[in-house]
């Protein structure tokens, strides 16, 4: 199945979708899957700690929300978030081209200087923080190393230490693989109506097939999402731009449509799959919807081979969802998207699920 999706016009409605969506059409708010969800799409320096966390604070602090069911007022304490996701590795930087050079930022989980941010940021805004970093766990001989993922509830406890679990070629170089079974946790939202929320956890190459070598139709990431019933899933990532440096400029502000395409596409057993999960993040039955939160980074930094250019990130954070009703004729597929950043903008993307989409499209 072709997805193929405009650029920045078609969240505005100015522009069709290519072949494999159908054109857009309204969506009537409801209490479907309802959350309030944000990610900080930033660019972060490589080593820089201390820059990266007061640029994330300044872009928190400052944001404008551009979707609708964001108050007006700037700054992300404003719009009362549930969930804030930030990007895989996310105050240290990615490139990291050896073992000794990420060693000096490698955080034991719960402790280090991310989980400090996070604790902090999660206790200000009254809402569970995702932030990617890097992880020590063991000493001496029994060292080891993970791509990790830390989520810290509204109390500044810890709740989940995901483990990136398929690794790109450059977390080969330092890090372990995680396991697949703490890709799966029930997280609690009280208050809510349905206050356990199944939830899916991904960094970003765990999308793709198995180091590249198992077969492209695995979809290995897609069928444990259904598999394990989620309702909602987070992918925290750095995923990386194949435009090189002069296509990349003339986005000017557009998404990076290769990557976003290929998200789609490593999900698309979403859309052609029974949803098994009974209710919604609401507590409603009727129709099944996924929320699916795709929180990248942007920016630059010099590649692990210095014979090579930078490495350039896509940006293009994301939330959306999709949705199944079931019709005479099979499923009927649709994807409300709510908000969605440029490939080179740092921001914050905000979705109140409560609120209309920016579009919706149907699976043609």
């Amino acid at each position: 199945m072709a997805l193929r999706l405009p650029a920045r016009a078609f969240l505005t409605g100015r522009a069709f979708p290519r072949s494999g969506l159908s054109p857009p059409r309204h969506f009537s708010a409801s209490p479907r899957s309802t959350m309030r969800i944000a990610t900080l799409q930033l660019s972060p320096k490589l080593g820089d700690f201390e820059g990266n966390v007061q640029r994330a604070d300044e872009i928190l602090n400052t944001a404008r929300a551009t979707s609708q069911g964001a108050s007006s007022l700037p700054g992300i304490h404003n719009w009362k978030p549930e969930l804030l996701v930030l990007p895989e590795l996310a105050l240290t930087g990615y490139n990291f081209p050896s073992l000794d050079a990420i060693r000096p930022h490698l955080e034991p989980a719960g402790t280090g200087r991310s989980a400090v941010w996070a604790r902090k940021t999660a206790q200000r805004l009254q809402c569970k923080v995702c932030v990617g970093y890097p992880e020590i766990e063991g000493e001496g001989n029994s060292e080891k190393y993970y791509n990790s993922l830390i989520v810290v509830d509204e109390q500044g406890e810890v709740v989940h230490n995901y483990r990136k679990c398929f690794l790109f070629f450059t977390d080969d170089t330092w890090a372990h693989e995680g396991n697949v079974e703490r890709g799966f946790k029930e997280l609690s939202f009280p208050g809510r109506a349905e206050p356990n929320i199944s939830t899916s956890f991904g960094i970003c190459m765990d999308i793709n097939p198995y180091k590249f070598e198992a077969p492209f139709t695995a979809f290995e990431f897609a069928s444990r999402v259904l598999g394990s019933k989620s309702q909602l899933v987070i992918l925290s990532m750095a995923w990386v731009s194949t435009h090189e440096r002069e296509a990349y400029d003339a986005l000017q502000g557009g998404q990076d449509e290769d990557a976003f395409h290929w998200w789609l596409q490593r999900l698309s057993p979403l859309l052609r799959r029974k949803m098994q999960h009974a209710r919604n993040l609401d507590g409603a039955g009727g129709d099944k919807r996924i929320v699916i939160v795709f929180a990248n980074r942007t920016g630059s930094e010099p590649a692990t081979d210095p014979e090579k250019p930078p490495t350039l990130f896509a940006g293009t954070s994301t939330i959306l969802a999709v949705s199944q009703r079931e019709g005479s004729e099979g499923l009927n597929v649709e994807i409300p998207l709510w908000d969605q950043l440029g490939a080179s903008e740092e921001g914050v993307c905000f979705a109140d699920t409560t609120a209309e989409p920016e579009l919706v499209f149907g699976i043609a």
